[in-house]
């Protein structure tokens, strides 16, 4: 039977295939440490009290990056080139969505429009990550090798959700609750294209490396589409709405540890 579980179980189980996902997910994670560090500095002095926050969100996903890379040392696997095709950054990045890396390589201030744009992008970006780690830690979190990451991962991914959820709706009360939900529902749309991408991409690949049959193969693919026309009429509206979320300041202290996988 097809299931979350038995996918990624199978995924584990085999080197090439977890040398693929982990190196897909520790390049993602290293381009989002780099994007959040450059707009740590690049903050405008309007918004300058965000920089300690973006500094840390930038840490987190370094520190993901890092993780992962530890679990394929402790297999004693080496990183795989990432496929462009499964490059979920760099396609969001293509799809015009957040702030471009030509961007953002220019020592010139953002604006204050830019930091909506980087905070809708990434309320978008996580909510995607937040799910993803929930699901993971849900089938996951006592495994002895993958255990305590998918934790420690899945419990910043829900500080970075939050974080965004109570900037955005500061900056909702300072009157820019049009532009925000506009450029929420933008984000969404584009973003759910390019997880159904993305998804296909990284499940072909894994279907060769893991000798799927052709129906096999076609069964995942049709999953994934449906997903895909369920966000696409009525799921994305989950990543756009904004509540005051539990845990507030989530990102108002420093970053926490990696702890030792290799």
């Amino acid at each position: 039977m097809l299931s979350a579980k038995s996918l990624f179980q199978e995924i584990l189980d085999d080197d090439e295939a977890f040398r693929l996902f982990c190196s897909i997910a520790a390049g993602g994670e290293s381009q989002g440490g780099w994007e959040n560090g450059r707009i740590a500095v690049l903050v405008p002095e309007s918004q300058r009290a965000l920089a300690p926050k973006i500094a840390r969100h930038g840490a987190d996903e370094d520190k993901h990056g890092r993780i992962f890379g530890a679990l394929l040392r402790k297999r004693g696997l080496r990183p795989v080139e990432v496929p462009r095709e499964t490059d979920y950054t760099m396609l969001l990045e293509r799809q015009g969505i957040g702030l471009g890396h030509e961007r953002l390589r220019l020592d010139e201030p953002l604006l204050e429009g830019d930091i909506i744009t980087y905070l809708a992008h990434s309320r978008v970006t996580e909510q995607r990550a937040s799910e993803q780690m929930r699901l993971l830690r849900k089938h996951f979190a006592d495994h002895p090798d993958l255990g305590r990451a998918v934790k420690m991962i899945s419990n910043d991914e829900d500080d970075h959700l939050a974080y965004c959820h109570e900037e955005l709706l500061r900056l909702a009360r300072a009157g820019h609750g049009r532009t925000i939900q506009r450029t929420l529902r933008e984000c969404a749309l584009a973003e759910i294209r390019v997880y159904r991408d993305v998804s296909l991409a990284v499940m072909a690949h894994m279907g060769r490396i893991l000798g799927w049959s052709r129906a096999r193969a076609a069964v995942l693919a049709a999953g994934i589409h449906g997903v895909h026309a369920y966000e696409r009429l009525v799921g994305w509206r989950r990543m756009v709405s904004l509540e005051q979320p539990e845990r507030r300041d989530a990102l108002g202290g420093p970053a926490t540890q990696m702890p030792e996988f290799a």
